[in-house]
């Protein structure tokens, strides 16, 4: 226990049974693949402004965007290198020399190549067999270099692709020049254990090359899957700031971060106390509206109403939470409803100044329980006026 935290003690008790590499990079691709959700557009001026929110929180490396999509894009992602961020500054390329081309326009620090390895990509998608796909590779990787830029290579639908055939393309990558080998859940359709069996694999086959993995959320895995794929030779990965991107979208990055921090005692040196306020950035630049129960930095998150709850949190927050709200920015909610309990009555009457004999108290109960079970959610207008109905009521 901290002034910030109590968690569970049995985090730390086995430390050999699930280990983390040494260091750690997450590579927050918000503005590439979190502007793929359908219905989410960034304009210029916000990706520069969350690139540079992202920056001085700390997040290593921005994907900025996938530079072939326009000029526009292509403008825009130089227009953040050139913000002198510390960050290192991603895109993504196919195997096209037109969309390379566009990369090394953009600045970019590092290029992120893919292509679809798995059969059913490659007969429904590109219509490629293996031999064109290892010459496309091949290519790419040595047109990149031969560029003076730096490239990574990933497999897209990785998760549906054999181990002999991820080996194979990973190693003609490496041999012409990659830099970062990376693996996809594309679909979102492994498990843990076949993440863990996957990385692992691919750890022992490729050596010391760093290995980044990037995860989909179809099944509500991806947090799981991420931390499985760390435990297990990844030690790059991609998050979007609250797992916005495509279908279920990906691995949240302020979950990912306070995971890691309170749960594992892994600070990435990532400023947790603006999580809440770069979430809320993104919902405002693209309508999205987080759900209430969001971990972390939802409205729900460090909200009471149960009686019980909130007679315990009044005496100690950390009886129902388990990091105070201020470490991710966000801020504890009392709420009066169907569920309040006399506790709740005490602390509103004297937040609020006022003051009712014991008989009134109980009379005050019933009629916040009976409005919170109509409407949900009673506010400090509507309990003034029921105080003030109820002294009226005793006095008569």
């Amino acid at each position: 226990m901290n002034n910030d935290s109590m968690v569970s003690p049995y985090n730390f008790i086995d430390k050999t049974s699930f280990s983390l590499p040494e260091k750690i990079v997450l590579y927050d691709s918000t503005l590439r693949d979190g502007e793929q959700m359908p219905t989410v557009s960034f304009s210029p001026e916000e990706k520069i402004e969350l690139a540079k929110k992202l920056d001085e929180i700390g997040v290593p490396e921005i994907e900025a965007g996938f530079p072939a999509i326009s000029k526009k894009e292509v403008d825009t992602v130089k227009a953040i290198k050139r913000e002198g961020l510390h960050a290192r500054i991603l895109v993504l390329s196919r195997l096209k020399k037109g969309d390379i081309d566009a990369a090394l326009k953009s600045e970019a620090d590092l290029i992120l190549l893919f292509i679809a390895s798995s059969p059913l990509h490659l007969r429904h998608k590109l219509r490629l067999g293996y031999e064109e796909i290892k010459n496309m590779i091949e290519e790419s990787v040595q047109y990149v270099v031969d560029h003076g830029a730096v490239a990574s290579f990933s497999t897209e639908d990785s998760t549906r692709t054999s181990i002999e055939v991820l080996e194979m393309l990973s190693n003609i990558a490496m041999e012409n020049g990659a830099k970062r080998i990376g693996f996809t859940d594309t679909a979102g359709c492994a498990n843990p254990q076949a993440i863990g069996y996957l990385f692992s694999s691919m750890k022992r086959k490729l050596g010391d090359v760093p290995i980044s993995a990037h995860l989909h959320n179809d099944f509500g895995l991806a947090l799981y899957n991420a931390l499985t794929a760390l435990h297990n030779g990844a030690n790059h990965l991609c998050v979007t700031i609250g797992g916005i991107g495509e279908r279920g979208g990906n691995v949240p990055l302020e979950q990912m971060v306070c995971v890691l921090k309170y749960l594992y005692n892994r600070d990435l040196g990532i400023k947790t106390d603006e999580l809440y306020e770069l979430t809320q950035m993104v919902c405002r630049f693209t309508g999205l509206r987080l759900s209430r129960h969001h971990p972390l930095v939802g409205e729900n998150a460090f909200t009471h109403e149960s009686g019980i709850h909130v007679a315990a949190v009044l005496n100690n927050p950390f009886t129902y939470e388990p990091i105070s709200p201020r470490c991710v920015g966000n801020r504890r909610r009392i709420i009066l409803g169907k569920h309040t309990g006399h506790t709740m009555i005490d602390h509103k009457l004297e937040k609020l100044g006022l003051s009712l004999d014991d008989f009134g108290k109980e009379v005050l109960l019933e009629k916040i329980k009976d409005l919170g079970e109509k409407k949900g959610v009673v506010t400090d207008d509507e309990f003034i006026r029921i105080v003030n109905r109820v002294r009226v009521e005793r006095q008569l």
